[in-house]
C-alpha cells in the first residue's frame, strides 16, 4: 500500500517504523526541503534498535516513488497542520484514506475543509508514552488507535484502514460512538499535557503531587460538563479510568506539551484550554482551571 506519513515527532515515528516494517518500499515520510535536507542523513532509533526511513521532499515530486497515495497519515503538530494539509495535495486521489494523530477534537473538521470527510476516518491514538529525543524515540507502552466514522458514507475507507492496520500489525481498535472516544482522549490530555507543563513535572509527579493533582482533576471534570454540553456523555467512570491509564504509563516520562517545553517550542495549548474556552463562551459556562493553565502556559510561551 502506498503510504505518506506527514511528521515525524514521536508518534510519527512510532508508527511509521511499524508500517514501514511491512512496506519500506511504499511508505515515505514527506516534508518540505528545509526538513528534508536537515534530516535526510539523520539515524533514528526505536528503543535503541537503528532505523532508516524513506524521507521525501515535497519540493521535488520525483522522490515520492508513487503518484497516488492509498493512506496519508498525518502527525504533526497543530501548528503544522495547515502546512500539512497543502503538502499532501499531490499524492491524494479520490479514493486515499486519511487519518490524524493530532491531539484535540477538532483536526478531521479541518481537514475536511479540504478533503472529502468520507475519506477521513476518525482517530485517537491512546495509551502510549513514547517520548522523542533527537532522532531517537523510547516508548514502555506503545498504546493503540482507536478508529471509528460519525457517518456511514464513511464506511468504505474505515474498511480499507482497518484491512491495512491488520496487515501491516498496526494496533488498533474499532470504536462505536468515536465522539465519545475523542471527547475521553481530550479530556486526558486537557488534564496530563496541561499540567505536566505548567508544574514542570512527570506522569508520576502530575498524579502523586497534591496540588498538581488537584489542578489536574478540575481541569477533567470541567471537560465533563463541558462535553454534556456538546451532546457527549462523559462519566465519572470515565475520568478514573483515565487515571488508570495515566498510571500505566513510564512514571518519569512525560507528555508532548512538557516536551515543547522543555526545547522550548510552542504547545498545543490552543488545541486544549484554547479549545475548552472558546466552548465554555458558546455555551455560557466558566471553565476556571483552564482559563488558569491557557494563561500560565501563555505566560510560559511568552518568555521564549
Amino acid at each position: 500500500m502506498n503510504t505518506v506519513i506527514i511528521g515525524m515527532g514521536a508518534l510519527g515515528l512510532l508508527f511509521g517504523d511499524m508500517i514501514t516494517d511491512a512496506d519500506r518500499e511504499n511508505t515515505v515520510f514527506l516534508m518540505d526541503k528545509e526538513r528534508y535536507e536537515r534530516h535526510s542523513k539523520d539515524t533514528y532509533r526505536i528503543n535503541g534498535v537503528e532505523k532508516t526511513f524513506n524521507l521525501a521532499n515535497a519540493d521535488s515530486p520525483d522522490s515520492v516513488p508513487f503518484e497516488t497515495a492509498d493512506f496519508v497519515i498525518i502527525a504533526t503538530k497543530y501548528n503544522g497542520l495547515d502546512d500539512a494539509i497543502s503538502m499532501m495535495k499531490p499524492y491524494a486521489g479520490d479514493d486515499t484514506v486519511i487519518i490524524s494523530l493530532l491531539n484535540g477534537i477538532i483536526s478531521e473538521d479541518i481537514i475536511a475543509r479540504t478533503y472529502n470527510r468520507d475519506n477521513i476516518v476518525d482517530c485517537v491514538p491512546i495509551g502510549m508514552d513514547a517520548m522523542r529525543d533527537g532522532c531517537s524515540v523510547n516508548y514502555t507502552q506503545k498504546g493503540r488507535l482507536q478508529i471509528g466514522i460519525r457517518q456511514q458514507s464513511q464506511q468504505g475507507a474505515f474498511e480499507r484502514l482497518r484491512a491495512f492496520f491488520d496487515t501491516a500489525h498496526v494496533p488498533y481498535e474499532s470504536v462505536d460512538d468515536i465522539r465519545h472516544a475523542m471527547w475521553n482522549k481530550f479530556m486526558i490530555n486537557v488534564g496530563v499535557n496541561q499540567t505536566c507543563m505548567v508544574y514542570e513535572t512527570t506522569y508520576a509527579g502530575a498524579l502523586n503531587d497534591p496540588e498538581a493533582f488537584s489542578s489536574l482533576k478540575k481541569a477533567m471534570q470541567e471537560v465533563i460538563e463541558l462535553a454534556s454540553c456538546e451532546g457527549v456523555m462523559l462519566t465519572n467512570e470515565d475520568y478514573e479510568n483515565d487515571l488508570k491509564i495515566l498510571g500505566g504509563l513510564n512514571p518519569e516520562g512525560y507528555p508532548s506539551m512538557r516536551q515543547d517545553a522543555v526545547a522550548k517550542r510552542f504547545s498545543e495549548v490552543e488545541l486544549f484550554a484554547g479549545t475548552m474556552l472558546k466552548l465554555a463562551e458558546k455555551h455560557g459556562i466558566d471553565t476556571p482551571a483552564n482559563r488558569r493553565y491557557y494563561e500560565e502556559i501563555k505566560r510560559i510561551e511568552s518568555s521564549y
